[in-house]
C-alpha cells in the first residue's frame, strides 16, 4: 500500500506560480502512474495530469497543457506539479494519486489528503 502526503498549496494572483509535491511511503510507488487531480466546491475531482511510473511519459487535461508540468523522483518516492501561469479556474483542492494513469478515479488506488489551490482576479 502507497501512502500519499499532498503539499504546495497556497494563495497566489493570476498569473502567478505554483509547486505542489506528492510526498510517498511504500515500496510499490514506483511502479505506479502518478496523477494530480482537481476538485472545485460542489464539483466532480477532475483529471488535470499524470506521469507513467518511469516518468518516460507525461500526459495533460486540455486546460494544464503548456502551463503544468508533472514530473517525479522514484528514488525519492515524490512527484511534483509545476503550476504556472495559474488562472482563477485553476482554483480548487488539488490531490496526487497513483494507479493506472487514465483520467478515471476508479483507476486509483491511493490518495493524497488533498491541497488547496486559491488563484485570485
Amino acid at each position: 500500500q502507497v501512502h500519499l502526503v499532498d503539499s504546495g498549496g497556497g494563495l497566489v494572483q493570476s498569473g502567478g506560480s505554483l509547486r505542489l509535491s506528492c510526498a510517498a511511503s511504500g515500496r510499490t510507488f514506483r511502479t505506479y502512474a502518478v496523477a494530480w487531480f482537481r476538485q472545485e466546491p460542489g464539483k466532480e475531482r477532475e483529471w488535470v495530469a499524470a506521469i507513467s511510473w518511469s516518468g518516460a511519459t507525461q500526459y495533460y487535461a486540455d486546460s494544464a497543457k503548456g502551463r503544468f508540468t508533472i514530473s517525479r523522483d522514484n528514488s525519492k518516492n515524490a512527484a511534483d506539479l509545476q503550476m504556472n501561469n495559474l488562472k482563477p479556474e485553476d482554483t480548487g483542492v488539488y490531490y496526487c494519486a497513483v494507479g493506472s494513469g487514465s483520467s478515471k478515479l476508479e483507476d486509483y488506488v491511493s490518495w493524497g489528503q488533498g491541497t488547496l489551490v486559491t488563484v485570485s482576479s
